[in-house]
């Protein structure tokens, strides 16, 4: 694991955050012959589950912590049966570097054998005089008399940090490793559990540590691909850091791949032209720039193309498609609405998260009101925020409404979204939160 670097961008991650992921891991692997794995930190929303399976995409890897596991300081050394001789730990051990792991034979361990547990049988089988006993006769004994059998187990997929105090608190310098059944995986070293090494991570489309992975200190940053605002961690050393006024981070992706001289694969573009159409809704958003427009028609030129599976598409056919993908509230449950694009923030000394739904059509928000509303107000308890926010845009027309959960604060009350009857704000022609909504509420706490 520490020779790959993962590509990874935002938790409840939305379109835009998986294209980059995919495009900008092809584009190193491609490019710098880097090793790049595109990976996710959260679950898939609707419009990109449906960009992946129309595009035939597999789903990146699952990246939720970057604290490093049991698995990456392992090592599958051979192992020897209870009943085999100790002549054959001994050989082992030599090849081992001082270690004979006994397993049994439906695979789970029975002990481990070294320098210190040896010493230890032989004292007390023979005893302070030996006497006439040879070597011979002391390596044919069986290995189960003289395995430690107190030997702790961890599971690969647990964190090292969970087991650290355990860890320093024991003489023992090998520790088995299990999977979840508790079969044989590998033995860790002390001295490489406690100097494990850090996970390669390149952030895309965020800066800011409230939106990450968890543990994100932990792991070795080389690299942040954004077009958000400034919210950057702390970095042990210098990093490449690229933040540019574009509508999507597909479109940097996009300007990386053209000043390289590569064209993605059909696949890879159109992936990255549904996260730049979906950040921008088909263009149209107050965030799109001339760049956005280049990379879309450089992007469509190379995805529309015969044999992809979006052969005879249009950048407005494809991108009417794809937010048709994720609009909608019928099928979702009032948690997932107010959790599944969302974005958390501070300002002001205040916490908070603004979510945004897309629909066809607003009308269809007086249905579902009372519910979103109260796991609004849930989301805001669980999450101990100040207050939520949930922007409900209508992709075709090109406007939203706003809802706030209870008791939030007075200062909200200066918003320039006229109050309506049904409790939710008119935000006439807000469909960014990033370049419209944001900056309002943010410069409304910060005053």
């Amino acid at each position: 694991m520490s020779e790959k670097v993962f590509v990874v961008g935002h938790i409840n991650p939305d379109t835009d955050s998986i294209a980059s992921a995919l495009g900008y891991a092809w584009l190193l692997r491609e490019r710098d012959k880097v090793d790049a794995i595109p990976a996710r930190a959260g679950a898939l929303n609707a419009q990109t589950s449906w960009v992946l399976k129309t595009l035939n995409l597999e789903v990146p890897y699952l990246l939720t912590d970057a604290s490093p596991r049991f698995d990456s300081v392992m090592q599958r050394l051979d192992t020897i049966l209870p009943n085999a001789q100790l002549g054959t730990a001994w050989t082992l051990a030599s090849k081992t570097g001082g270690v004979a792991p006994v397993v049994n034979d439906d695979g789970k361990p029975y002990g481990l054998i070294n320098g210190l547990s040896l010493f230890k049988y032989f004292s007390e089988t023979l005893g302070p005089r030996p006497g006439d006993t040879t070597v011979r006769e002391m390596m044919s004994a069986e290995c189960k008399h003289a395995a430690n059998t107190d030997v702790p187990k961890f599971t690969a997929n647990a964190h090292i940090r969970d087991s650290l105090n355990k860890i320093l608190r024991s003489e023992l310098d090998d520790y088995w490793v299990i999977d979840e059944q508790g079969l044989y995986l590998g033995i860790a070293r002390q001295k490489n559990i406690l100097n494990p090494p850090r996970i390669k991570i390149i952030l895309v489309d965020h800066n800011e540590p409230r939106q990450s992975i968890n543990a994100l200190e932990e792991a070795e940053l080389l690299e942040i691909l954004d077009h958000h605002r400034l919210g950057n961690p702390y970095t042990h050393q210098p990093i490449r850091f690229t933040v540019d006024v574009v509508g999507s981070t597909s479109t940097l992706v996009t300007e990386q791949t053209v000043d390289a001289g590569l064209s993605a694969p059909p696949e890879i573009a159109a992936a990255l032209l549904a996260g730049l159409l979906s950040d921008t809704l088909i263009l149209t958003s107050p965030t799109t720039t001339e760049r956005d427009r280049a990379a879309a028609e450089k992007l469509a030129r190379w995805a529309f193309v015969g044999g992809s599976p979006v052969t005879g598409e249009t950048i407005q056919s494809f991108g009417k498609n794809l937010l048709s993908a994720g609009a909608g509230l019928s099928n979702r449950k009032p948690e997932e609405i107010v959790s599944t694009d969302i974005k958390a923030y501070e300002a002001g000394g205040f916490k908070l998260a603004i979510a945004q739904a897309e629909v066809t059509d607003l009308m269809q928000l007086s249905e579902y009101l009372e519910a979103i509303n109260k796991a609004l107000d849930e989301l805001k308890n669980k999450q101990g925020l100040d207050f939520a926010m949930l922007l409900v845009t209508d992709v075709v027309r090109g406007t939203s409404k706003l809802l706030i959960s209870s008791n939030y604060p007075p200062i909200l009350n200066d918003l320039p979204y006229p109050p309506l009857p049904d409790n939710t704000r008119d935000a006439q022609g807000v469909v960014s939160r990033k370049k419209q909504l944001l900056p309002v509420v943010l410069g409304l706490l910060e005053r």
